[in-house]
């Protein structure tokens, strides 16, 4: 599996509207799509976030599907509408997709960097708890990734309704316009 998200901070007076219609019009369109565990259409506006976010998150059962993508029609699209992103990658350390993930309407997610000679099975256990804690809470999916290269974890939960937890550091909320789930149960 491979997690990965690319992330658009858009103008201060940027129409929010024109994202919503878009995921609401595109996102459908990848409901089927072949290895894809899932793609959820992030979004932020101030108050959960500092600047407006247009920040799709995917978990691909395997690099194929993943490649598949960023090389076809519908990441040129979000190109040409958005710009060139950076595409960051994690390999999966935990990943849980419930049935009913089609049902999230709000996200967490947190980057953290590790730092320099840490216990990584430690680190990767820590991980794991976080993982068990954020399903107990009612959390649909939970992903927990692991990057090497520049040495950092990313968490991602996402939830049916805005969680009561305490935000972790460096988290970020968003709003979940669509998730696309091949093989998942629809809305």
């Amino acid at each position: 599996m491979i997690a990965m998200q690319y992330s658009f901070t858009l103008p201060a007076d940027y129409d929010m509207a024109i994202v919503r219609e878009r995921i609401a019009s595109k996102g459908p369109l990848l409901d089927q799509l072949p290895h894809l565990a899932f793609k959820a259409y992030l979004y932020a506006e101030p108050g959960a976030a500092p600047d407006k976010l247009y920040a799709p998150f995917y978990l691909w059962h395997s690099e194929d599907g993943m490649h598949d993508f960023l090389n076809g029609p519908g990441f040129a699209g979000v190109a040409r509408a958005f710009g060139w992103p950076a595409v960051r990658t994690w390999t999966p350390w935990h990943a849980s997709v419930g049935a009913d993930v089609r049902q999230a309407r709000h996200a967490t997610r947190s980057v953290e960097a590790i730092p320099p000679h840490s216990d990584l099975a430690q680190w990767r256990q820590r991980e794991e708890q976080h993982a068990r804690h954020a399903l107990e809470c009612g959390a649909l999916a939970v992903v927990i990734g692991f990057e090497p290269g520049g040495w950092s974890i990313v968490r991602l939960c996402l939830w049916r309704a805005e969680p009561a937890l305490p935000p972790l550091p460096n988290e970020q909320r968003y709003r979940v316009g669509h998730v696309s789930a091949p093989g998942q149960d629809q809305d």
